[in-house]
């Protein structure tokens, strides 16, 4: 653990989630997967989409929506939505609402990824944190991506867990940040956020007022090979030492 702030007493943690409890690449990378056997499998045409295709699709529905941006699951929707019905890049809809047959079919295209993205087992170890933390400090997740917290098994732990959307801007933007101190009905300088990103965790919590903990699982821990703007409270070693916040 290295310190670069002084410390307020934490009276309550936020947490992100992807990188930060989990190593979130090859959990996409194997969604990503099965959603393409789906298509394969049940969408000829839309299969035929090379990964230039998927991504002008999806450059064109936030070029539409901005918010999209903030909403991975509504903006999967939209990109499904366009691909399955052969509508090319530019006359991407954002309005999803097509015939019953696409509704059906995009909805079971997502349901796909989201079931293969959202299954995966929490290392115990990290499991053991989180339930330690959880018995003394209330915990608020704050995350840009959309996992299936109660399918991994995360859900008991946290009193809320705010997902970026159209509503809600995605970090570094401090609108969830906010809206996690309003719940927990505790300043920002005595919680502690702690994330991976050293821009949408750490730069997003110090804007919003918050400590900072800097914490990736899915790399090397050093900050000469990050985007530094600013420098967290804290970097830990391991999750473990969050409970010396107790």
């Amino acid at each position: 653990m290295q310190f670069f702030r002084s410390i307020n007493h934490v009276d309550a943690m936020t947490f992100d989630l992807d990188d930060t409890l989990y190593d979130n690449e090859p959990i996409i990378r194997q969604a990503e997967q099965a959603l393409q056997a789906h298509i394969a499998k049940h969408h000829k045409n839309a299969a035929a989409l090379t990964p230039n295709d998927w991504q002008h699709l999806k450059r064109a529905a936030i070029a539409k929506d901005r918010r999209l941006a903030s909403d991975m699951g509504q903006l999967r929707r939209v990109v499904l939505t366009a691909a399955l019905s052969g509508t090319s890049a530019d006359k991407v809809e954002i309005d999803v609402s097509k015939s019953d047959d696409i509704s059906e079919a995009v909805e079971a295209c997502f349901n796909c990824f989201y079931d293969a993205r959202s299954n995966f087992d929490l290392a115990e170890d990290v499991h053991q944190t989180l339930k330690t933390l959880s018995e003394r400090l209330p915990l608020v997740g704050i995350t840009n991506g959309n996992v299936n917290a109660q399918k991994i098994g995360i859900d008991g732990y946290f009193e809320t867990i705010l997902h970026a959307s159209t509503t809600r801007p995605m970090k570094p933007a401090r609108d969830m940040f906010d809206e996690a101190a309003t719940c927990l009905r505790i300043a920002p300088p005595h919680i502690l956020h702690v994330g991976d990103n050293i821009i949408k965790d750490v730069k997003g919590a110090i804007n919003a007022g918050y400590q900072a903990a800097w914490y990736a699982c899915n790399r090397p821990m050093k900050l000469a090979n990050e985007p530094v703007s600013v420098l967290p409270h804290v970097a830990l070693d391991n999750l473990n030492e969050l409970t010396q916040f107790l």
